[in-house]
């Protein structure tokens, strides 16, 4: 273990080392959100599987990382973020292994369901560390370098998976991990700093409440946008509530509670969230609605299709690390709100072409999304994880991470409906339903101008354990 740093955070080549390993990490968890979409077809066939058995591979990963995000980031602050990252970078790793070496459906969904635990610990962790990482100074930098990783892994993650499908069985999509999940390993072990530990203990029955809110959640909403039967669906949200219920009342007498009410009470950080879930919720049903609105209203091939995507993750790319230093100098209510109203304005765009688009006119539009969606995400990013006391960093590290796959799922069931609507409209309802939610987006954030400030959250020191 190296020596805990007990400075502004790291220098150095340490710090170069620290980045390098987050950037893996985070990169590999994003894409195998969505990765597995794209080959789902091929791994059916290759199985012989049901193409409804076979969306299971992506619903144990996501299941999976939504019910453990919170407490994984509650252990964090309990045995230290370092300690909780490197083990779940070390089982995402082997299960990736065991997801190539997979032989059957049921085998390859448990493997998905421990990958899915792994990730939870890598992103459950990864936005608190960035705080004892990166100096003060370059604060908004580090979370800029990480909203650009994240909206990029997720927004590449198709065409990442039919490039290496294109070359190879679907078992390398889950092999590739495995050399880049021992590099960040290594330098993770080497360069992230240990922290302060919390004095509380861990509280398994908010663990297991959490566990059964989310879970159901996910696989109501999941069911609901499969179309599934209205009993499944209904039974499954109702258990959400009343755990969801129960976890808040339990939440309430704690001092420091695994689902963070406490920091929902400091006006900064709750509209953050709010503001966050809002822009995946927008994304969530762009990304689902979009290859069907090119493809099937637009009449363009899967080719083309993948092409015409390509300019918002380009421009989140370019956007991100812009916004990331300007939200050091300017309010990032600001800075969030321009970018949501730049994102629907973009989005708004694209759901009003006409039948006969040119391809100039589609890029210039998608290329308004994207730079939206970057110009928003680093500065809200900051505002969250600046509204909340170091001490708390974990409990804000894994509303962030929460915040983005629930928007994610809610606005893939949307959109969902939005078919049930219309086969014809329901793309361009889709994509009006997501400007809508980026423009709410907008609106909150702005509303942050005139919230109370939080308590201000002074700069963590890391220092060994007692």
């Amino acid at each position: 273990m190296p020596e805990p740093v007990l400075q502004d955070g790291l220098r150095g080549p340490r710090l170069t080392a620290a980045i390098v390993t987050l950037v893996i990490a985070i990169a590999m968890a994003s894409l195998d959100t969505s990765i597995a979409n794209t080959a789902l077809p091929t791994i059916a066939a290759d199985l012989n599987a049901s193409p409804a058995d076979s969306v299971w591979v992506v619903n144990a990963y996501q299941l999976a990382m939504v019910m453990s995000l919170l407490p994984f980031a509650s252990l964090g602050e309990i045995i230290g973020y370092r300690r909780v990252y490197i083990w779940g970078l070390g089982m995402f790793s082997i299960a990736s292994l065991l997801c190539a070496a997979s032989w059957s459906l049921p085998s390859l969904t448990v493997a998905r369901i421990i990958q899915g635990i792994g990730a939870s610990g890598i992103l459950s962790v990864n936005t608190a560390l960035i705080r004892f990482i990166y100096p003060s100074k370059s604060l908004g930098r580090g979370v800029g370098n990480n909203a650009l990783v994240v909206a990029v892994s997720t927004a590449v993650g198709p065409t990442v998976a039919a490039g290496i499908l294109s070359l190879g069985p679907w078992q390398w999509l889950f092999a590739i991990n495995v050399p880049l999940g021992v590099l960040a390993f290594a330098l993770a072990f080497r360069a992230l700093p240990d922290t302060r530990r919390a004095p509380h203990r861990f509280d398994i029955a908010s663990a297991a409440l959490n566990a059964a809110t989310f879970g159901f959640l996910i696989f109501g909403i999941g069911e609901a946008a499969h179309a599934a039967s209205v009993w499944i669906t209904l039974s499954a949200l109702a258990i959400a509530s009343a755990s969801g219920v129960g976890l808040i009342r339990r939440q309430l007498g704690l001092p420091a509670p695994m689902m963070p009410v406490d920091l929902y009470r400091r006006p900064m950080f709750a509209l953050s969230s709010l503001t966050s879930f809002c822009s995946f919720a927008a994304q969530g049903l762009a990304f689902v609605a979009l290859p069907f609105y090119f493809q099937t209203v637009l009449g363009f091939s899967a080719v083309e299709t993948g092409l015409l995507l390509t300019p918002w993750p380009l421009m989140t790319a370019i956007a991100a690390p812009i916004a990331g230093p300007m939200s050091d100098n300017y309010p990032p209510a600001i800075l969030g709100g321009i970018g949501l109203a730049i994102l629907a304005a973009g989005l708004t765009f694209v759901a009003t072409l006409n039948s006969h688009p040119g391809v100039v006119g589609i890029v210039w539009r998608m290329t308004v999304c994207g730079t939206g969606f970057g110009f928003f995400q680093s500065p809200n990013l900051k505002a969250i994880m600046s509204s909340a006391p170091p001490e708390r960093s974990g409990g804000a590290s894994g509303i962030v991470a929460t915040s983005r796959l629930v928007g994610q799922a809610v606005g893939a069931a949307l959109v969902a409906l939005c078919f049930g609507i219309s086969m014809r409209f329901g793309p361009s309802l889709a994509l009006a339903a997501a400007a809508v939610f980026a423009a709410a987006g907008s609106l909150v954030s702005f509303s942050r101008l005139a919230a109370a400030p939080s308590t201000p959250a002074m700069r963590p020191t890391m220092k060994p354990a007692k």
